[in-house]
């Protein structure tokens, strides 16, 4: 698989990451429950075999880290490793025992990436950071992220100078970062993850599945599938078209199954999409940024 400079990070990272919120929670529309410890270790092992050398994980993430200490302990020097804590304002020493809680279940002296998970916040706290790059100055981190939702808050981090990569929602129906966060983070040398390509399994034959609350976001998922070709084409399209500039540096793949995993890195396998396909995606009208954030969506 192509790898990518993951910015001032210097990893070279695969165009596909394994996202694993999935292997510690039932999350997803229509998605499988989590597999057993077994099968979350076989999927893991699976990924480094196929050449996918970016494990992301989280605090948040149920029994992800955990599953993945225990299942690769010997084979940390094979890939990069993203954790997240949650920012505790006015408690640094909370977010010290959180990353220290993180190195022990991961089961390594030093996590590569840890980011402040931000909600809706506009930027991480300046204690939460301090705390991060203290540790990173201690040798138990390299690099210090934030992931965050929307333009505006990647922006601001970006500016701040004190985060080395972000996390940000990127996908077809979300292309607002193109406009000033890419070229941004380029400018600043900023290492750039995308989640969500599938928008939680929106841009998939599960949109079905979505309640009626969300009619706008359905309506659109089905004018991308229109333009890529049809539903059935549209998972491809999605991350292919993702994948067709730089930032991001890999997208995030969040699946607890093999097959899944495979189909995503046969899907950048394919190369970028041709610019005759990119201008109509391109030219789509936006969505209203309140759907692009699973958070909002009914339950």
């Amino acid at each position: 698989m192509k790898r990518r400079r993951l910015g001032r990070t210097g990893f070279l990272v695969s165009e596909i990451s394994l996202g694993t919120v999935q292997l510690g929670l039932d999350y997803g529309i229509g998605a499988p429950p989590k597999p057993s410890e077994q099968d979350a270790a076989a999927l893991l092992h699976a990924a480094l075999d196929l050449g996918v050398n970016l494990i992301d994980t989280a605090r948040a993430y149920g029994t992800s880290e955990p599953v993945i200490g225990r299942a690769l302990r010997g084979r940390r020097h094979e890939f990069v490793l993203v954790s997240k804590v949650q920012p505790k304002p006015g408690n640094p020493s909370e977010v010290r025992r959180l990353v220290e809680t993180s190195l022990r279940e991961l089961q390594t002296d030093c996590i590569d990436v840890m980011m402040l998970h931000c909600g809706t916040e506009l930027l991480p706290d300046p204690e939460s950071t301090e705390v991060l790059e203290r540790m990173r100055e201690a040798g138990n981190l390299r690099f210090v992220g934030a992931s965050v939702y929307g333009p505006e808050s990647a922006c601001t981090a970006i500016r701040t100078g004190r985060y080395d990569c972000l996390e940000v929602g990127y996908s077809l129906l979300d292309r607002r970062p193109e406009a000033d966060v890419f070229p941004l983070a380029v400018a600043h040398d900023v290492g750039i993850l995308a989640r969500s390509v599938l928008l939680k399994g929106a841009l998939t034959g599960r949109c079905s599945l979505l309640p009626d609350a969300l009619g706008e976001l359905k309506a659109a998922v089905a004018a991308c599938a229109e333009v890529a070709g049809g539903l059935d084409a549209l998972p491809a399209v999605a991350y292919r078209y993702v994948l067709s500039r730089t930032p991001p540096h890999s997208a995030l793949v969040g699946t607890s199954t093999l097959a899944e995993l495979r189909t995503a890195i046969g899907y950048a396998e394919q190369g970028p999409l041709p610019e005759h396909s990119l201008e109509p995606l391109r030219a789509m009208p936006a969505v209203n940024s309140l759907w692009l954030n699973p958070g909002n969506w009914p339950q």
